[in-house]
């Protein structure tokens, strides 16, 4: 056939026998795949195909025994065939030896069918001989695919006499097709049905690989206008499933397979991390792979991880008393220098300290679409100051841009005066792409994070910045304000299908925002 071929390697127009050695054996043999040459032309190199993969499989064998022999243990066939598929493999190969045979000048010389012999493979074929005259008969046959690793019965054992049998039944074919021909007859076809009905070895389709796919999947995902970040968050999960399973064929996943990965996974890492990162990653993955006619079955469909209640000792936002003590500290906050008297932190990270609190307490945002923030995202849309949450500036989880009017407390705090002096580009982080933007940002929001902690204003149990979040919204349903609007100006998504009816206007979240009590900063020092 014209399409991939089981072995069979193609590069830069010469054809190769291509065997991957198993993980185990690859120490043994010093090698993870095994080639032989073919030439560069595919005829000649399907004909040669079979006899160097033989030689391969033989190599692979020899390896195996001697681990095998290490362990002192007897191992399943590496590349295991049944009965009839070894009968017609060795019918095909005594005819071919028989075409070889005939263009040889010294054939004419070879004696006729040993009527005694056939005599013997019929009793064989009927089951009359006992195991002793049957190893006699057929016996170095059968080594011979054992060597390959095609067959690992017992000599003596059921399975090992109906392999025999098999081969007596091919034997005798190959034999009538020998006198056939000597009379001229070259169109003789196998007549028994082992041989008949063999079913033929399936060519082995290519490979699909787990970071192709991973690749491809990505870019078809930015092309539609959603992983801003290009995979950056997921691409560990592919790389860490890749180390697990020692291969990178996609095709060869199973769910065991999966299942396996999951409880290891499961000794270093969460089970929330595993369920919502880990396998919602692979079984998205899979299902857009089988959509798109990449893999035949989705095998990380049901493979799933269950995770643990939360339980809470407290309230997931801060209290009125911490919000002020952190606003306070963001305030006032002043870098340390350095024994010289040097100051250190970046411009963009003491911006971040003094700014990015008040911003998440006014807005519910999250930590890193404040840390995005660039210049041009703070306007004035008529008598509002604005500040725009886009994808353009970074990973927005929701995907859409969004307007959201800055509170009268932070334009009194000077925060305008701010981002009039800054230069073009990110007030928060030093990066200008941005992909990387998205990086910077994540990477600042951790130093935020662990300055909350330094400072000792983060009680036990709470995110130090998504504490924001839960804040606003407990702020809102206590004022009794509408909660679409309030979704609205934190990004997240509406819970009733009329909600995407109309637009939620600025002059609406202005009317929220507006609702939210300014701070009493002066009440702590």
């Amino acid at each position: 056939m014209a399409g991939a071929q089981r072995y069979l390697l193609n590069r830069s127009g010469r054809f190769f026998a291509r065997l991957v050695v198993p993980k185990d054996l690859r120490p043994i043999v010093g090698k993870t795949e095994l080639r032989a040459p073919l030439g560069p032309d595919r005829r000649t190199a399907m004909k040669l195909l079979p006899g160097a993969v033989a030689q391969l499989q033989h190599q692979i064998a020899q390896a195996e025994r001697k681990a095998a022999s290490s362990r002192n243990t007897i191992l399943p066939a590496r590349y295991p065939l049944a009965p009839d598929q070894i009968a017609i493999s060795h019918y095909q190969q005594r005819i071919a030896f028989d075409d070889q045979l005939r263009n040889d000048p010294r054939y004419a010389s070879l004696g006729n069918v040993d009527d005694l012999y056939v005599a013997e493979l019929r009793a064989g074929v009927a089951g009359r001989l006992n195991d002793n005259r049957l190893q006699d008969l057929v016996g170095e046959h059968v080594e011979r695919f054992r060597r390959l690793g095609n067959v690992d019965a017992q000599p003596g054992s059921d399975e090992w006499r109906t392999i025999a049998r098999a081969l007596c039944s091919a034997e005798l074919e190959a034999l009538a097709r020998v006198v056939e021909r000597d009379e001229g007859d070259f169109t003789g076809r196998p007549t028994s049905p082992p041989l008949i009905n063999a079913k033929a070895l399936e060519d082995e389709p290519e490979p699909v690989s787990l970071a192709n796919l991973w690749n491809d999947y990505v870019k078809a995902r930015t092309m539609a206008g959603f992983m801003k970040d290009g995979g950056r968050r997921q691409r560990p999960v592919i790389e860490s499933l890749r180390k697990f399973l020692g291969h990178s064929d996609a095709r060869k996943v199973t769910r065991k397979d999966l299942m396996s990965w999951r409880d290891d996974l499961l000794n270093r890492i969460s089970a929330k991390t595993v369920a919502g990162i880990y396998l919602s990653t692979i079984r998205t993955l899979w299902a857009w792979a089988v959509e798109n006619d990449r893999l035949s079955e989705n095998v990380a469909e049901n493979v799933r991880q269950a995770k643990p209640k939360r339980q809470r000792s407290r309230d997931p936002g801060y209290s009125d008393k911490e919000a002020l003590a952190i606003l306070n500290a963001s305030r006032v906050y002043q870098p340390t220098p350095d024994p010289f008297g040097h100051i250190r932190e970046h411009a963009t990270t003491i911006a971040a300290k003094r700014w990015a609190p008040i911003l998440c307490a006014f807005s519910g945002a999250r930590i890193s679409e404040i840390l995005q923030l660039r210049k041009a995202d703070v306007f004035q849309e008529g008598d509002r100051w604005v500040m725009r949450i886009t994808p353009d500036a970074g990973a927005v989880k929701a995907g859409d841009f969004r307007d959201v009017p800055i509170h009268q407390q932070i334009l009194d705090l000077g925060f305008l005066d701010h981002v009039k002096a800054a230069k073009d580009g990110p007030l928060f982080n030093s990066s200008t792409d941005p992909a990387k933007s998205a990086r910077s940002a994540q990477r600042q929001s951790e130093r935020l994070a662990a300055w909350l902690h330094e400072q000792e204003l983060v009680p036990k149990g709470l995110q130090p910045n998504h504490a924001w979040r839960h804040r606003l919204k407990t702020q809102a349903r206590n004022l009794g304000l509408d909660m679409r609007i309030v979704n609205a100006i934190q990004g997240h998504s509406d819970r009733d299908m009329s909600d995407g009816y109309g637009v939620v206007s600025l002059i609406a979240k202005a009317r929220v925002i507006d609702a939210l009590p300014a701070y009493d900063l002066e009440l702590i020092s």
